[in-house]
């Protein structure tokens, strides 16, 4: 087979800047978002700009989430954004849609606070996105806005929509999955190389986020087994803007990857260029998103966005203390009085803590050069380093043998931990490969899907 190339980006959120995105509750709103929102159009133009004229590919994958919550005027702006690009690059484009793209209670922001703007209908986003991808599909499922495209001579695409007209982020039923069976079982037939895309992870991005219901595709062991035992070894996905790259193996011994990509508009920001060298190899590689045009307060693209970032974790530890309704609202936690009371405590204690006091309350220590470190800079750092992926808390490294030391200490409180989709999880290796990679390098790496 011939080698192809393209290029992939994901989360794109575009948002018209003009619709309203200022004012007191707007500062309020983004000082717990990991992405941007009024900077939006602008990190979008730049990404745009830079793709038009990189030149080592000629098609770009988009894996969902087009724009903020699927406001018509941003997907009138954006797909006039995406036929602009078109024409002037001459670059193949193929989008998959997801949820916040339809259906949602859309708003904008200015100096009386928050107001509503309209959303556009799941039966209205085939108008919208049918040049680019589902139009020219050899085959399309119009339920689920899914849809096969012809790459190469060689490889073709499967793109899976996870939502239908009423409900998001669905399980798929066993219509659905058989017809993606039949679709990678005739690109076999045809000869042909098939890879994925779909917007949520179908594995886990990083282990601790399969205790997250939303961080993964539903019943995510069938879709691995439907696409893998049928020859589909490769899938892209978005969603939970983190960096990362995971492989599982079937029950039958086939290798499945999912390469994950963070958020053109949020850290961690990166363009994917994929290189399919032939039916067995893929390498990966990973490319910034370029400086886009905004009063930065003096900071390149890179130093603002994670700003961003560590501000949203920085406010949820705060809250902890100042305002425990918030804290447990950002956790998914009913609250209570004598929650309130609980997590305020833990709050003040947390919020002038050091790292060696931490490890004082594990019956443990931690090493001098971090031991007067702040704690809360630290867990900053562990939380970034979690969605970045190459998460350096690994064994031998003063932050990794402390966290190591601590998991072994919780272990006992954990042994029946199961993740969102009822499998058991052992505490102490998901914690290790949360804080640590010990695997697949989540940025630049070249894949072998069959051993």
């Amino acid at each position: 087979m011939k080698p192809l190339k393209f290029y992939l980006i994901t989360d794109t959120h575009y948002f018209k800047n003009s619709l309203g995105a200022y004012g007191r509750e707007y500062e309020e709103f983004m000082e717990s978002e990991q992405k941007c929102f009024a900077e939006t159009q602008s990190i979008n133009e730049a990404t745009f700009k830079f793709l038009e004229t990189a030149n080592e590919a000629d098609i770009l994958l988009i894996a969902g989430d087009l724009t903020f919550w699927g406001e018509r005027e941003c997907h009138e702006a954006f797909t006039k954004l995406l036929h602009g690009f078109k024409e002037k690059s001459g670059k193949k484009i193929y989008v998959v849609t997801a949820g916040h793209d339809f259906d949602n209670n859309s708003f904008g922001f200015n100096e009386n606070g928050r107001f509503p703007i309209e959303s556009i209908r799941f039966s209205e986003l085939y108008d919208y996105y049918k040049d680019f991808g589902f139009g020219d599909a050899i085959a399309f499922n119009k339920e689920h806005l899914s849809y096969v495209a012809q790459l190469s001579d060689d490889v073709r695409l499967l793109v899976i929509g996870n939502d239908i007209d009423g409900e998001k982020h669905i399980t798929y039923d066993d219509e659905f999955l058989g017809w993606i069976s039949q679709q990678a079982k005739k690109a076999q037939a045809d000869g042909q190389m098939m890879i994925a895309m779909e917007h949520y992870p179908v594995l886990p991005g990083q282990p601790v986020l399969a205790l997250v219901k939303d961080a993964w595709q539903a019943d995510s062991k069938r879709l691995v087994e439907t696409l893998a035992d049928n020859g589909v070894h490769l899938i892209f996905t978005g969603h939970m803007h983190n960096q990362s790259i995971n492989v599982t193996k079937t029950d039958k011994g086939n290798l499945f990857y999912d390469v994950c990509t963070g958020s053109v508009i949020g850290w961690p920001s990166f363009i994917r260029l994929v290189s399919i060298e032939d039916e067995n190899t893929v390498d990966i590689k990973s490319i910034p998103t370029p400086e886009f045009d905004w009063d930065k307060k003096g900071l390149d693209s890179k130093e603002y966005l994670i700003a961003q970032f560590e501000k949203m974790i920085r406010t949820l530890i705060v809250s902890m203390r100042d305002d425990p309704k918030r804290f447990m609202h950002k956790i998914n936690v009913e609250a209570s009085p004598s929650k309130e009371k609980l997590f305020s405590f833990l709050g003040k204690k947390l919020n002038k803590m050091t790292v060696g006091q931490f490890a004082h309350l594990f019956l443990t220590s931690a090493d001098k050069s971090i031991k007067n470190d702040s704690f809360v800079e630290f867990a900053v750092n562990l939380v970034r380093s979690v969605f970045e992926g190459n998460q350096p808390y690994v064994e031998g490294t003063p932050g990794g043998d402390l966290l190591l030391k601590v998991f072994k200490r919780l272990k006992p409180f954990f042994k029946k931990m199961k993740d969102s989709q009822g499998n058991s999880l052992d505490f102490y290796e998901t914690m290790k490969h949360t804080a640590g990679n010990y695997g697949i390098d989540d940025y630049n790496a070249t894949l072998k899907l069959s051993e």
